[in-house]
């Protein structure tokens, strides 16, 4: 995963890792957003339609090996996962191809299909005017940051049934994961539940079964943008479905915290069959999540300020 040549948008990754540390007092052992999360595992089986789009290997392949992040967001490692902030949740799909899992693409998705800014730039000047009180002010002036805020982002009864969204376009176009059948929690079943439901909630489930997700590619057509993230495509553009993910085994909390802090999940997929378009969050966030993966590899070991027993 190498840095992007660009030394502005390098200059402007840094100062989101260093402003998103700041703003939730992230330790450098962790992500600066999205830091609380857990480990899984599983497969990827492709449908014969994945291959006729892509000649990606894990579309051509009877069943790739996957590992899943699970995560609540900001950078507050502790967040209970009753709190409103810890919506939209994350999604983050690592296919195995091979060398012993130094051969992989990844998919980085969020249980929302909207985002704020078109440019690294925008989400760094959105963050500052949430540190200096000018926020209602910056959401009037950009529609689709209000269009962020805005939409809907309910509580799930599980992770296992959130609907993730990946933002950025692709050139097989545009995907998201979609469970058998989202659940929402009203206000009244979330103020019942524990601080740590959704991560003690997706062991128990798994301790019973598995977990499936659909991955669909949305087609787009000649004029829908592809270079932007804050826009959308009509819900009527064509939907694909390329495979089903199976999760079968949930990492314990000592095993998440270990191979976590060291896995940096990449937004590009860098992988024959599949190539990014000219969105420019996707250099940005690479080089975000780059950065914050060499400091978190760096960063000693700190204690978090809680630590219940299925929260890592």
């Amino acid at each position: 995963m190498p840095m992007p040549n660009d030394p502005a948008t390098v200059e402007t990754a840094e100062k989101l890792v260093k402003t998103l540390r700041g703003a939730f007092g992230t330790p450098l052992s962790c992500r600066p957003a999205h830091a609380t999360g857990r480990l899984v595992t599983g497969s990827f089986t492709p449908t014969a339609a994945a291959a006729s789009l892509s000649a990606a290997p894990h579309f051509r392949t009877a069943s790739t090996p996957v590992l899943v992040r699970f995560s609540s967001s900001t950078g507050i490692v502790d967040i209970p996962d009753t709190d409103a902030n810890a919506n939209p949740r994350g999604m983050a799909i690592r296919f195995d191809l091979g060398n012993n899992g130094h051969h992989h693409t990844d998919i980085v998705a969020h249980s929302t299909a909207f985002f704020p800014t078109r440019t690294g730039e925008g989400f760094l000047a959105m963050l500052g005017a949430l540190g200096d009180g000018s926020i209602g002010k910056f959401l009037g002036e950009t529609p689709s940051a209000a269009a962020f805020v805005n939409d809907p982002k309910p509580s799930p009864a599980s992770f296992g049934t959130e609907k993730y969204f990946g933002v950025n376009a692709f050139k097989i176009r545009g995907w998201r994961w979609e469970s058998a059948g989202f659940s929402a929690l009203s206000d009244d079943e979330l103020a019942s539940k524990s601080k740590t439901y959704l991560f003690d909630e997706l062991v128990e489930r798994l301790s019973k079964g598995t977990i499936e997700f659909k991955l669909l590619a949305q087609i787009a057509d000649e004029d829908d943008p592809t270079d932007d993230a804050s826009k959308h495509w009509p819900e009527d553009r064509k939907l694909v479905e390329l495979g089903t993910i199976e999760l079968d085994k949930v990492k314990s909390v000592e095993e998440t915290k270990k191979e976590a802090k060291h896995i940096i999940f990449d937004p590009i997929p860098r992988v024959e069959g599949i190539e990014p378009s000219a969105d420019p969050l996707l250099d940005m966030r690479a080089a975000v999540y780059l950065i914050s993966g060499k400091c978190r590899r760096a960063a000693p070991e700190e204690a978090d300020s809680v630590a219940p027993a299925e929260l890592a």
